[in-house]
């Protein structure tokens, strides 16, 4: 299929915005700027991964932040209840990763079972789980923070600020899980078993497609690597309170329809999706290098591309249909 506007678009983008961020501050490609960049698109990206095959197969999750919030406040408890046992080493530390990622592929497979078992709108749902998972994780901490064992935190500190060279492990994971999932999305059955769902469940169906079982699936996939983000970040601060995660939805969200996945779902692009992510990283780095916008008004800036975004989708569409 020759690539039109539409596909190129938001590698295009991508491109002007290293060359703003360039012309605007010449610290912004400085290699630790670069760094900070990809790392902290990291953690969006790995949900953004998943976010994608969901949305693909005609879902949507809300409850990623919220979720995120709760595994890392599970995952802090359990390593400081580890603690007086075992003492400070890696065993404590994996018993934590371990409840991070299993606790996510459950809630994963929670909203996935409400979703598809239960026949409640994706919306409703993940909506409903957000507020648990945000509440449970504000009463865990009584409503403060819960924090990490200092001497932890110093064992665990390397997992985020460590890596190979300047590529730190975050940055090397999100690469690692980009490249599965977009080899998932194009050449296993999976993939194509997510888009033949998203494009019209009932032919899905008809061709001997478990629609449930295939969406249940995207959204422990999602839990899995909400999970995962969640190991990789805990070591950055080594706390977990109500205000993690805020926003994370957004911004996965944004990052999936920004690549080109269709919101209505059937066409899911990885690829696209990393080009998206860094997209609105880049926007944030470049807003605060460059003082333009308060920080505060990010989370408006990311919901006007989603806006944005949808409506260059309707638009080709449409120009499609003609």
């Amino acid at each position: 299929m020759k690539p039109d506007l539409h596909t190129l678009g938001p590698l295009i983008a991508l491109i002007a915005l290293v060359i703003l961020g360039a012309l605007l501050n010449p610290a912004f490609l400085a290699p630790a700027n670069i760094t900070n960049v990809l790392a902290r698109s990291a953690f969006i990206g790995m949900i953004a991964v998943g976010m994608t095959f969901v949305i693909t197969a005609g879902g949507l999750d809300l409850s990623v932040g919220s979720m995120a919030a709760f595994l890392a406040g599970i995952a802090i408890i359990a390593m400081n209840a580890a603690l007086p046992g075992l003492g400070e080493n890696w065993g404590t530390i994996i018993i934590g990763m371990g409840v991070a990622i299993l606790g996510g592929i459950a809630a994963g497979y929670l909203n996935g079972a409400l979703i598809t078992k239960a026949r409640i709108e994706p919306f409703i749902v993940t909506l409903g789980t957000m507020g648990i998972f945000r509440s449970l994780v504000t009463w865990l901490a009584d409503g403060g923070t819960l924090s990490l064992d200092y001497g932890l935190r110093t064992l665990y500190r390397p997992v985020y600020y460590g890596g190979i060279g300047w590529i730190t492990w975050p940055i090397i994971v999100f690469a690692l899980t980009a490249m599965a999932g977009e080899w998932m999305m194009r050449h296993s059955r999976f993939g194509r078993h997510v888009e033949a769902i998203g494009s019209n469940d009932r032919v899905a169906r008809y061709c001997a497609i478990d629609v449930n079982r295939a969406r249940l699936l995207t959204y422990m996939l999602l839990g899995l690597l909400v999970g995962l983000a969640t190991v990789l970040y805990v070591p950055r601060l080594g706390s977990a309170s109500g205000g993690t995660g805020v926003l994370w939805e957004l911004e996965a969200i944004a990052a999936v329809i920004i690549g080109g996945t269709a919101l209505k779902g059937g066409r899911g692009r990885v690829w696209g999706t990393v080009v998206g992510v860094l997209i609105l990283s880049l926007i944030d780095n470049i807003l605060n290098l460059a003082d333009l916008v308060s920080p505060y008004l990010n989370g408006a800036i990311q919901g006007i591309i989603i806006v944005l975004a949808v409506v260059l989708q309707r638009e080709k569409r449409t120009a499609d249909e003609r």
